[in-house]
């Protein structure tokens, strides 16, 4: 499967100023861009823009549809997880049970209680 994100940085790119962009037109830019994949246009060297092909656009939203699909899947189980435990606080006999671990006293042997292992 491959990586949610593309691995590559605008420094690997292939650069041309913003004045190239005028002096070349748009043909010798695209030619660029069908040549390497990409082409960074710079403004007195600072990365201003990224021109890619319409596929690889394409392909990147989808790259972050999917990413976000993973997200909500994610947090869908997390807020049913919560859910559960809210449920056992809500039972009637909630209260007492709580009640009833609280007067225990814990055995700690020495080890720090930090939380539940999930």
């Amino acid at each position: 499967m491959p990586a949610p994100y593309p691995t590559d940085t605008l420094d690997e790119a292939p650069r041309t100023p913003a004045s190239d962009v005028k002096k070349l037109g748009w043909r010798g830019v695209m030619k660029t861009v069908h040549r390497h994949g990409k082409v960074v246009v710079t403004n007195h060297n600072e990365p201003e823009a990224v021109i890619l092909p319409v596929a690889e656009y394409e392909r990147l939203m989808e790259r972050v549809q999917a990413a976000g699909e993973r997200d909500r899947s994610v947090v869908a189980e997390l807020r049913a997880r919560y859910d559960a435990r809210l449920e056992a606080l809500q039972a009637p006999d909630a209260g007492d049970r709580l009640r009833d671990i609280l007067r225990r006293p814990l055995a700690l042997d020495g080890k720090v209680i930090a939380g539940e292992n999930t």
